[in-house]
């Protein structure tokens, strides 16, 4: 059931659903497991908390260059790698929309739906006590816990269709 303070079904109207939505979270999950925290690594973790799109790997190291300019292509991937295996980041190919590019994002308090436009490539979120409703059932009816949850939907949004 959706607590008092996170509404019961949201849609983006193209941002990121949970963008800002508690900053640092990132940093303060890798420090309670007991991970260092380099400048470069800091610097990061900062670029992927304030993103209000989906990142790829590129768009990560260029937003980070402009705060570090020491930061290299290979600390990106690491950090990319090092979220993912701590289960703090799914990586998405958002319907390869946009070619084969792979992009980046940090969980939020609740798992959410990816909705694209085939045509012009914008890309909404849904958050929905149903979708919830519908992890319970398949947790049920399969006896699988499920921890990890990626769903993508594509089509044509208004625009696009006229």
């Amino acid at each position: 059931m959706a607590s008092a303070t996170t509404p019961r079904h949201r849609v983006s109207s193209g941002e990121r659903i949970n963008a800002h939505a508690e900053p640092g979270r990132l940093r303060s999950a890798l420090q309670r497991q007991g991970v260092r925290l380099t400048r470069q690594r800091s610097v990061l973790l900062e670029v992927m908390d304030q993103a209000e799109q989906h990142l790829t790997a590129d768009s990560i190291l260029e937003r980070a260059q402009k705060i570090d300019p020491r930061i290299h292509r290979v600390t990106v991937y690491r950090t990319l790698e090092m979220l993912k295996n701590h289960g703090l980041l799914d990586e998405l190919d958002l319907l390869h929309i946009h070619g084969h590019s792979h992009y980046y994002e940090s969980h939020g308090p609740r798992d959410h739906i990816h909705v694209a436009c085939l045509r012009c490539g914008k890309v909404r979120e849904v958050e929905s006590e149903l979708f919830e409703d519908l992890k319970r059932q398949v947790q049920r009816d399969t006896g699988i816990a499920i921890t990890v949850t990626r769903m993508e939907i594509g089509g044509y949004c208004d625009s696009c269709r006229r």
